[in-house]
């Protein structure tokens, strides 16, 4: 199964070889026409990456989190999950980075473990993919998408805790 990446590219280049295509031209090709959309893509994923450093570093993050953890106690969701919960939505990598954190404290087979694992899954990056995608081609006005795509993922983490909770407690 591991294979099958490399194993796709050969037989990508042995078919473009029988087709006499001039496979690194073509590939210089198609990274100089995707040059003008990385030039629109780096400042709205920079500006994103900058504002979720921001949030994390200036302690909002914790702040916020020290403030539900109450709420999140009687609701029967464990504190430990929320900054997952609250950085899911901002960015994927800064929410796998929190679940290698969980998996670490409480272990990947744990109740948190798998919760984790459920709502990394179960949710969308969807700030981070609406201002990647609407900055990359101009969209000022984004109508409905952002509270749909809120109350989505507010869904999707809902629905995950829930299935969690039946399944692995």
């Amino acid at each position: 199964m591991s294979n099958m990446i490399p194993v796709g590219i050969v037989l990508l280049l042995f078919y473009a070889l029988l087709r006499r295509v001039k496979v690194f031209s073509a590939f210089l090709s198609g990274a100089e026409d995707g040059l003008p959309m990385l030039k629109k893509l780096l400042p709205c994923l920079a500006a994103m990456l900058v504002a979720i450093s921001v949030f994390r570093d200036s302690g909002a993050l914790t702040f916020l989190t020290d403030r539900l953890a109450p709420l999140c106690e009687r609701l029967g969701i464990d504190a430990c999950l929320l900054p997952l919960i609250l950085l899911r939505p901002l960015s994927g990598s800064a929410s796998v980075a929190l679940l290698s954190d969980l998996f670490r404290s409480f272990g990947p087979d744990s109740v948190i473990g798998l919760t984790g694992s459920v709502l990394l899954g179960a949710s969308e990056s969807i700030l981070y993919a609406l201002a990647l995608y609407f900055g990359s081609v101009g969209i000022r006005k984004t109508r409905f998408a952002i509270p749909l795509s809120v109350a989505a993922t507010m869904a999707s983490i809902g629905f995950g805790l829930l299935f969690s909770k039946l399944f692995f407690e």
